[in-house]
């Protein structure tokens, strides 16, 4: 009943997916204050834990069953209940079994809520991250990984996401921006990454594990396949030359940390349009990529948003810029689906208005979400523990021991 290579292949994706989680560790404690490390290293990882009971519990019932054409799914499945683990999932002619699909969405569940925590770096509680882990998944990704994965209103309109431009950075991105708008500024805006390091390290593996991440969203072994995962190593490198050139222009020397966050602003903006597009679109989504994340940062700047590692410039716009173009070059030689440059003007104008309208509830979500938990639990730190560290004041724990031999 199984097809024991399509079999392995999940399982394969859906580990290097999970790989993606320590690698944003990483990339994360690597770019933070030396007195931050373990707490944004800490609060990704209990995504780990917490998104998987929140999952297993009800996430994937609400993203998968029920709710055809509409906003959000049923309860039916929750506990995997009616789920026997030997059934073969549909999606893919039964080539696998469903757990290993209910496993493999669920490492994008984990991630997705993580990669907002590094906007907001040493300036919330840990009792706030929590209580945002829990009601935003609730409120913002169930609802968008029904929508347009799970048989729901954007899926039955047209809209196409290949393996998370809207459903994961997009969202996550203008999230991360309303949670910088609420918290606030840093007291002190000028630390340097203190370990550069171990954010190559955790580029590294984010790398490495979004070919699970974009090839393994064909729920499939075929050409399409090979095409994603091709088209995100590509658009990965040229978007990590392109930061590196401009960068280099604009300061004059080149960076190691620029070329990159070049790098994963090419892997966030190829995501929806990986098995779409042919691969001489790749290469200008990545040079794209890296030229969109470069001035909204700038601008972030300029408009004085403390976005300490760039959420928004690098996931955010990524995800908007990447919808955009899966409606420019999508090839119905390679999907079914022509985008703009194939005379298909509706399926652009979809693709656009949908990411666009996600931005815009993502972000007014979060913010009032954010209001109304600190009604509950204090969201911003005390301004004594930020000047501690949020790795002593929160956790008791530092990274480093500084008087060990």
């Amino acid at each position: 009943m199984f097809d024991t290579g399509t079999t392995a292949f999940m399982i394969l994706s859906t580990s290097l997916v999970m790989l993606m989680t320590p690698g944003l560790a990483f990339f994360y404690g690597g770019l933070a204050s030396k007195r931050n490390i373990l707490g944004i290293m800490m609060q990704t990882f209990a995504s780990l834990g917490i998104t998987t009971v929140l999952w297993i519990a009800f996430g994937y019932s609400l993203c998968f069953s029920g709710g055809e054409g509409g906003v959000i799914g049923n309860l039916d499945w929750a506990f995997l209940r009616n789920v026997p683990f030997s059934e073969a999932f549909q999606g893919a002619g039964g080539k696998y079994p469903t757990y290993i699909f209910v496993a493999y969405q669920m490492m994008f569940a984990i991630i997705t809520p993580a990669l907002i925590t590094g906007a907001f770096v040493n300036r919330i509680t840990f009792k706030g991250y929590l209580w945002f882990l829990i009601v935003w998944q609730i409120f913002v990704y169930y609802p968008f990984v029904h929508m347009v994965w799970g048989g729901g209103l954007l899926a039955a309109w047209g809209v196409e996401d290949f393996a998370g431009g809207l459903v994961v950075h997009a969202i996550a991105g203008f999230a991360a921006l309303a949670s910088v708008i609420y918290v606030g500024k840093r007291q002190d805006r000028q630390s340097p990454p203190n370990s550069v390091p171990l954010v190559a390290i955790g580029t590294g593996l984010l790398w490495f594990g979004w070919y699970g991440f974009n090839a393994g969203s064909e729920l499939k072994v075929d050409d399409v396949t090979t095409l994603a995962f091709l088209n995100t190593d590509v658009a990965a490198s040229f978007a990590a030359v392109t930061w590196l050139v401009i960068e280099w222009f604009h300061v004059g020397k080149p960076k190691f940390v620029g070329l990159l966050t070049g790098s994963v602003a090419g892997l966030a903006t190829i995501t929806p349009a990986a098995g779409f597009v042919p691969l001489w679109a790749a290469i200008i989504i990545g040079i794209v990529a890296s030229s969109v994340a470069y001035l909204a940062i700038q601008l972030k700047n300029k408009l004085g948003w403390d976005d300490a590692l760039d959420v928004w410039g690098v996931h955010g716009m990524g995800g908007v810029a990447g919808m955009i173009m899966l409606g420019i070059f999508a090839s119905s030689a390679i999907n079914g689906q022509g985008g703009l440059l194939e005379g298909n003007v509706t399926f652009f104008v979809k693709e656009t208005v949908s990411v666009l309208a996600g931005v815009v509830y993502a972000f007014i979500f979060t913010y009032f979400m954010l209001a109304l938990i600190n009604k509950i639990t204090p969201v911003k730190v005390s301004r004594n523990d930020e000047i501690e560290g949020i790795d002593l004041a929160i956790h008791g724990e530092k990274a480093y021991d500084e008087g060990a031999l």
